[in-house]
């Protein structure tokens, strides 16, 4: 699977955790650094980081001091994962700079689901500026520029554009597309998804002949550009 543009940190002294979790998400296409301990967090938090998941109890430094430690320097998500926690533990966390509390045991998926939640919402942050030249998307305002002149789409069509855009390199099905952009099991006329793409394609080809969203013949969407 081609490496999606996202870098994450995972933080654990359980040896365990760490590997299913470093597993997890390189088969998902993420770049993983891992770290066992509060020192070596620090130290590798420093890296160009897109999201870090920070266990609580670490056998050095616990996670609360090591978020504390590195949030005036990074400004990536933190998602801290613990046990069990107290409601002044929690907002100490939040304080110190965290944004989001995992709890043990948790479901992958949904641990999954969460961590691609905080990296949309960090870039859905980022301005775009004026100069920007190309294909730019921004997900904040939902739209689309090419050379800063505005490419209309309508919203399922962002949605879909959005979807594979903050995935890219993951294969998606037309059921898959369908679920995620109109919040339904699929069971519709998915089919529909495949006109949509075709509109997007040309709304993007009147300003490049560059291919951003490529068709995986009998499987689905992949995002290319």
């Amino acid at each position: 699977m081609k490496k999606l543009s996202y870098r994450i940190l995972i933080v654990d002294d359980e040896i365990g955790i760490l590997q299913l979790l470093q597993d997890y998400f390189e088969i998902q296409g993420y770049e993983v650094l891992t770290a066992q301990n509060g020192e070596e967090a620090i130290e590798k938090a420093m890296e160009d980081l897109d999201l870090i998941l920070l266990d609580i109890n670490l056998p050095d430094i616990d996670g609360l001091h090591v978020c504390q430690e590195i949030r005036e320097k990074i400004e990536c998500p933190i998602l801290f994962l613990t046990a069990k926690i107290e409601e002044q533990d929690r907002i100490n966390g939040f304080l110190m700079g965290g944004d989001d509390y995992i709890l043990k045991p948790f479901s992958i998926e949904e641990l999954g689901a969460r961590v691609m939640a905080h990296i949309r919402r960090e870039k859905r942050r980022q301005p775009v500026k004026d100069d920007q030249k190309g294909f730019v998307i921004s997900y904040s305002q939902r739209s689309v520029f090419y050379d800063g002149t505005p490419i209309t789409l309508t919203k399922t069509e962002f949605n879909i554009l959005e979807l594979l855009s903050m995935n890219p390199g993951r294969i998606f099905s037309k059921e898959q597309i369908y679920e995620q952009v109109r919040g339904i099991d699929g069971t519709g006329d998915n089919t529909i998804i495949t006109e949509h793409i075709r509109r997007i394609r040309n709304k993007i080809s009147a300003y490049t002949d560059r291919e951003y969203i490529k068709t995986v013949w009998g499987v689905g969407y992949q995002w290319i550009g």
